[in-house]
């Protein structure tokens, strides 16, 4: 079964097929406090969230079928959402939405596949790149991290705001921006709302995620 899969990506890739949806509901969450959450809402097309002076995310590892990537495409939507915050500062960095897009050698990979995201973060080869919408910065900025260090970079897509909007990025051109090197591979997605900071509330969607 998993040849036969490898062999119709492979197919799609040759034939130049447009990007593969990604399913927006069996997504694990994770949650910062045992007493607060942010509400979440998935359907096979979308994500929406309420967050309430709250953080949390969701988490989806992919399948070696997809470790390749290096394509992603999505729209977002904001209707209520956080003030510009400071992305660099440890506990001050509320944001509207940002999705995670995790990246490990090949041998790690292989050794964790399926793992949580709590387990991979503790991999000193992991790399994550965080699409953000959100903060004082202007788009296309890459920001370091305040809690992965030299493992994980922000990009700004869109500062704070409200809004709807639809991104396309270039996961292998901006992985080497981010970090120098040449991407790995993409294991794994996370989607998180953040607004535990400011007390703020975030009303927000993402839909029409797809990967190639």
């Amino acid at each position: 079964m998993r040849l036969a899969k490898t062999a119709f990506y492979l197919w799609l890739a040759l034939l130049g097929a447009p990007a593969w949806p990604m399913a927006l509901e069996g997504w694990t969450e994770q949650r910062f406090s045992l007493f607060s959450s942010n509400v979440w809402q998935q359907s096979p097309n979308q994500i929406s969230v309420q967050s309430n002076g709250t953080v949390s995310l969701l988490w989806k590892a992919l399948p070696p079928e997809l470790w390749e990537v290096t394509q992603a495409e999505w729209r977002w939507s904001v209707s209520v959402g956080v003030p510009a915050t400071d992305l660099t500062q440890k506990g001050g960095d509320d944001r509207n939405m940002a999705l995670y897009f995790v990246f490990m050698p090949s041998a790690q990979a292989n050794a964790y596949q399926g793992a949580s995201l709590t387990k991979l973060l503790r991999i000193p080869e992991v790399r994550v790149l965080m699409y953000v919408w959100g903060g004082d910065a202007e788009r296309g900025a890459v920001l370091p991290s305040p809690y992965l260090g030299a493992r994980g970079r922000t990009l700004i897509r869109r500062s704070a705001g409200l809004g709807d909007f639809a991104e396309t990025v270039d996961l292998a051109s901006d992985y080497s921006r981010a970090f120098g090197s040449k991407k790995t591979k993409l294991v794994g997605l996370a989607l998180s709302a953040d607004s535990d900071d400011s007390r703020a509330q975030i009303r927000a969607q993402l839909s029409d995620l797809r990967l190639n």
